[in-house]
């Protein structure tokens, strides 16, 4: 048999992709057309697989390295990392407000030091790295932008993503520094600045996976997620820059649940949308009309009861992920309702994907869902409920005053207020939580990160700070305020910080004195 074609396992060779069109007909319902309803690249899976992500980061950034390792020795592709919630909302380890979280639910970086020893033994030019990092995002990849310098790596060839989608914070999630207004100076920024240094880099990941989280539809997860994008593009729009350029750049994440048909038709629907979206926003260059996506599976559908029925749940919803046709892929632990997956749990999780790559048959053609009657119709249904939800926000002034406002959040809030009635009344059944529940013990291993571990950061940051020239620090940090104060791009300062051991904590406070906190 040809190995370039594909065959199911009775011999029968299978398409590229089907459609009920003449070959010859140029029509949205072919694969890398616009307006890509039925995916972004023609030959989808058949040509290069989704990337296999594991997202994971936890304690130091020596024990995370550990896992990383681990992770890329049994076929990960991509790694994704996790930070810390002092890092997240820009703390270094030694503040207050720090105590009790550090290194918790992601790994602690304070210093060019962390990053150094987060990646140490990987080539950041050989992997693509994801970063999940909004307020402080811009730290952060400044952090990676020096650390591969020092690797002698050639920027245009780095390629990765940081989150750096701030506006869902304030509806969703909570993990903001600045105001809405700076905060979006410094979004525009980073893709001011990447669009000359890192061309490859993916400056934002505009996502609905924490909309989702947070007890939004999946309606309301494309509607609010393609809203806040409209408004990223306006804003870099009003800084002069191109949408042909900046477009190509941008990138979603999305969540899969486990309604397999409603969630493959959202993903239909999001890159149509997406699509005459940017069309009508001017973008005349097709890939800066595509809607490209990394898709995470549901941890708000995890459950601590009967844990191992995750492993069931994450299969489908990597089905979703794959048959919606998405670029790249994290699947959870089935132990992540109790505890940070055990490496047991993250193994599981990766050869979920793997045995859906390479057993399943999914990939093998492009939009295998396509042309069903239900999925045609789920898609256009979708597509229909988020414009109308999409036009009230317009009619706001946009995604910025819907939230203001506090339309978005009350939106996200009745949802989630709505699903946990169904589920007190049983009218939606969870398995093993509101029906054919056990008498179960605990069984499953947690794992549990160690209170000490503030400590060794407190200890490295001392060291760090009696290292350095302290005037440096003092000019650098002003140099900072000043551009803050200026308008002026502040990428390049901020790296400049960041490669004379300057902390994430001393940028995130600088910049507090010139933009204030968000209250």
């Amino acid at each position: 048999m040809d190995e370039k074609k594909k065959y199911t396992d009775s011999g029968i060779e299978i398409k590229n992709v089907y459609s009920n069109l003449p070959s010859s007909t140029s029509h949205s319902e072919w694969p890398g057309e616009f307006p890509f309803t039925r995916g972004i690249q023609a030959d989808m899976y058949r040509g290069k697989l989704w990337t296999m992500r594991q997202y994971a980061g936890f304690s130091t950034a020596e024990e995370s390295n550990k896992r990383y390792h681990y992770l890329l020795s049994h076929g990960v592709n991509g790694l994704s990392v996790a930070f810390d919630l002092p890092t997240q909302i820009g703390y270094d380890s030694d503040h207050s407000l720090a105590e009790g979280e550090v290194g918790k639910v992601g790994v602690a970086i304070d210093s060019i030091e962390d990053i150094q020893a987060l990646f140490h033994g990987i080539r950041l030019e050989d992997v693509s790295t994801s970063m999940t990092i909004n307020a402080t995002g811009f730290i952060l990849l400044s952090f990676y932008v020096a650390l591969a310098k020092q690797q002698g790596a050639d920027l245009k060839k780095l390629s990765g993503t940081i989150q750096n989608d701030i506006l869902k914070e304030y509806a969703a999630r909570g993990t903001y520094i600045y105001p809405p207004k700076p905060s979006m100076r410094i979004v525009t920024d980073i893709f001011e600045w990447c669009s000359h240094e890192l061309p490859k880099w993916n400056t934002i990941s505009i996502s609905g996976y924490h909309i989702r989280e947070a007890g939004s539809t999946a309606v309301q997860e494309i509607a609010f997620t393609l809203s806040n994008g409209k408004a990223y593009v306006k804003a870099a729009l009003e800084k002069g820059l191109d949408i042909n350029v900046f477009g190509k750049r941008l990138s979603f994440f999305f969540n899969a649940h486990n309604n397999l048909f409603e969630e493959v038709a959202k993903f239909r629907a999001a890159r149509r949308m997406w699509a005459k979206m940017m069309k009508e926003l001017g973008a005349t260059d097709p890939k800066a009309m595509m809607l490209r996506f990394h898709s995470q599976t549901g941890g708000s559908t995890l459950t601590a009861q009967q844990p191992l029925n995750n492993i069931s749940r994450v299969t489908i919803q990597t089905l979703a992920a794959v048959l919606g046709g998405t670029q790249s892929l994290h699947t959870n632990g089935y132990d992540e309702a109790l505890s940070l997956p055990t490496e047991e749990a993250a193994r599981i999780a990766l050869r979920t994907q793997q045995v859906v790559a390479f057993e399943s048959g999914a990939p093998d053609t492009a939009d295998p869902l396509g042309g069903s009657y239900f999925i045609e119709s789920l898609t256009d249904e979708v597509e229909a409920a988020s414009w109308r939800l999409i036009e009230k926000i317009d009619a706001m002034g946009g995604s910025v005053n819907a939230i203001e406002e506090g339309f978005i959040q009350n939106e996200i809030a009745r949802s989630a207020y709505e699903h946990q009635r169904n589920v007190e009344t049983n009218e939606k059944i969870i398995v093993g939580v509101n029906k054919f529940q056990l008498e179960e013990e605990a069984t499953i291993p947690g794992f549990k990160i160690d209170d000490s571990i503030r400590n060794l950061q407190v200890e490295k940051l001392t060291n760090l700070k009696n290292s350095r020239d302290r005037a440096k620090v003092d000019q650098l940090l002003q140099q900072l305020n000043d551009k803050a104060v200026s308008g002026e791009n502040l990428m390049p300062a901020v790296i400049e910080a960041v490669e004379n051991k300057i902390t994430l904590g001393e940028i995130a406070d600088e910049l507090r004195c010139v933009f204030g906190e968000y209250k």
